[in-house]
């Protein structure tokens, strides 16, 4: 009997010796099938990494003759007088110019064309708003939503006063990509019935102020109702300016001197299709 029981006994060792090496062997191969791999591993790309292509920006365009520029001259977008448009009508503007393709021009960009007899497309313009008052702003959501720029002309001496945009205006505007400021002087006055000396103080202490204020070199100067003379012209180059604008009429051109450029009025109530007349300029 207790033969029996010792077999019995040996029997159900076996059992559990073979039944365990039986579920280790199948634990391992679990194992090394579900385990991630330590080496040899083909990493995984890094999108974040990836390049990206960015597109280069067109090259400028060489003109075989020597450019003709539309600077557009604007004051206030409102009613009342000569100097003010309704913001109805550069709206309009502002759209013909959208659907007509055509490129507006910052401050750098127009030196660029104009002293480098190149542009970035065959239809451009510049757009310039003297004075710099606080209506001007009427405009910024077109500009935002063609994507377009404008350039003010600010008076330093003003951005107290009611009328004008102030510094913090300024700035803001700025800060949208959409408008760039050049000089305008300091306290609007005739230059060319100013002494040299004044004068000087005038186109420094503008450009002094812009530049520091808005961070930026100021390197365009718009003259007070257009009058300068040629000790004007001299002490603009002095001070640091690489154009100044008159009130004169036509389309700006080198050969009239970078510091007698013309502009085109823009007078309150024309047609778009007066104003398109206006700005028609074949450049080659």
């Amino acid at each position: 009997m207790k033969k029996k029981w010792w077999l019995l006994g040996s029997c159900l060792a076996l059992v559990a010796v073979i039944l365990g090496t039986v579920t280790l062997t199948q634990f391992r191969k679990t194992n090394v099938q579900t385990a991630p791999a330590t080496h040899n591993r083909v990493p995984q790309e890094d999108v974040s990494a990836t390049e990206v292509t960015v597109k280069k920006p067109e090259p400028w365009i060489t003109l075989k003759h020597p450019l003709k520029l539309p600077i557009l001259m604007y004051h206030s977008v409102a009613t009342g007088n000569q100097l003010r448009v309704p913001k109805k009508q550069v709206v309009a503007e502002l759209t013909y110019l959208e659907k007509h393709h055509y490129e507006t021009l910052t401050t750098a960009q127009a030196i660029r064309a104009l002293t480098t007899n190149t542009v970035p497309q065959k239809k451009v313009v510049w757009i310039t708003l003297d004075d710099a008052y606080k209506d001007n702003q009427k405009i910024l959501p077109t500009l935002k939503k063609y994507h377009q720029h404008v350039t003010i002309n600010a008076i330093t001496g003003f951005t107290h006063k009611a009328n004008h945009l102030s510094l913090a205006q300024m700035k803001a505007l700025k800060a949208t990509g959409r408008v760039d400021f050049a000089s305008h002087t300091v306290q609007h006055l005739n230059l060319n019935s100013l002494s040299a000396a004044q004068q000087r103080q005038e186109l420094v202490n503008s450009k002094r102020w812009l530049d520091h204020e808005l961070n930026q070199d100021t390197q365009m100067l718009c003259y007070p109702a257009g009058r300068a003379n040629k000790t004007t012209h001299r002490l603009a180059k002095q001070a640091g300016y690489k154009l100044a604008l008159t009130t004169q009429e036509g389309f700006a051109q080198m050969s009239e001197g970078r510091y007698n450029l013309s502009r085109l009025r823009i007078a309150p109530g024309m047609t778009t299709a007066t104003f398109a007349d206006l700005i028609q300029v074949t450049n080659s």
